[in-house]
């Protein structure tokens, strides 16, 4: 794990040096350059169904018990950040395609992760080193989401901000039936430190904090079962996290993001796996560039399903 660490330290420090231009102000619109609710499989081309107005039992119901979630994630204008960018009719017919290889022994959910608040080579006005997408832009991405019939995550970056006060920004949207979030420690940096000069951290306290803001939305608002994920990229960018608790309406998922050959990703999984709370499921992320330099292959979906315990979200990147 620690020459995958490392690489990945360097390999952010080079992407934030070059992205200062990629950034824009206001709408979050500029990118670094790099950054089903049925008991069966839904068609992957069926139209989006009527997503207000469930009937209160559909609150109960878990879209991510005995189901796979397979997401690609990405931004407006930044194919280093995921394949979901630029025309995302063709982004979403090419997910299809992805979820087709994995075996069907479970319901098969697609997921939309859209980098929602992005990490900042620069400060900004606030000082806080990051900017958020607009509305038109979540617009977007949350019709894609729906198109497929599945779900949009929004990927929250927060540079020097905290978790919870970004979550709340996007407010509005999460009291959607279909919208989650995805919480990015790795770029959660401590005051006086440059985003990308070293990894950020979160603890389990701050993750509960977030975790008890969308079971209340959930309670409110009477809304299906959120999804809320935290990326892990190594054991040290989550600590105490017997801090995050169990709350109702919640599906808490631990990504492990860890780079490199299927041995070295499987090391990091092994790590965090003993640490990840039994109400936590678990998740894997895989991607495109990083893992295959060197010409060793991408993980096989079979390779993917048969890690332990049973990855039931899938990211690629």
């Amino acid at each position: 794990m620690a020459g995958s660490t490392v690489g990945r330290r360097a390999f952010l420090t080079a992407t934030l040096a070059g992205a200062a231009s990629a950034a824009c102000s206001g709408g979050g619109e500029g990118f670094f350059s790099r950054q089903a609710l049925s008991g069966r499989p839904a068609p992957l081309d069926a139209p989006a169904a009527g997503l207000r107005g469930f009937p209160a039992q559909v609150a109960a119901h878990s879209v991510v018990e005995d189901h796979l979630l397979v997401s690609y994630c990405g931004a407006p204008g930044s194919p280093a950040l995921g394949r979901m960018t630029g025309d995302l009719q063709e982004a979403s017919a090419r997910l299809r395609e992805l979820i087709g290889t994995y075996p069907r022994t479970r319901p098969v959910v697609p997921v939309v992760e859209l980098i929602a608040t992005t990490v900042n080579p620069t400060p900004g006005p606030d000082g806080m080193y990051r900017s958020r997408a607009n509305d038109s832009t979540i617009q977007r991405y949350l019709d894609a989401a729906r198109a497929l019939d599945g779900q949009l995550l929004l990927n929250i970056q927060p540079g020097r901000a905290d978790f919870l006060p970004e979550v709340k920004a996007f407010e509005h949207w999460l009291t959607e039936p279909d919208v989650g979030v995805a919480l990015d420690p790795e770029w959660a940096v401590e005051p006086g430190v440059v985003p990308g000069e070293e990894f950020g951290v979160t603890t389990g306290e701050e993750l509960d904090g977030v975790a008890a803001y969308l079971a209340s939305l959930v309670a409110r608002h009477r809304l299906p079962e959120k999804i809320m994920v935290y990326h892990q990229v190594a054991v040290t960018v989550v600590r105490d996290i017997a801090g995050l608790k169990r709350h109702n309406g919640v599906a808490v998922i631990n990504v492990v993001d860890g780079i490199g050959s299927a041995e070295a990703k499987k090391a990091t999984w092994d790590q965090v796996m003993k640490r990840k709370p039994p109400h936590v499921k678990a998740g894997f992320k895989l991607f495109y560039q990083e893992d295959t330099r060197g010409g060793q292959p991408l993980m096989t979906p079979e390779q993917v399903v048969g890690l332990q315990p049973e990855p039931v979200y899938v990211v690629y990147e």
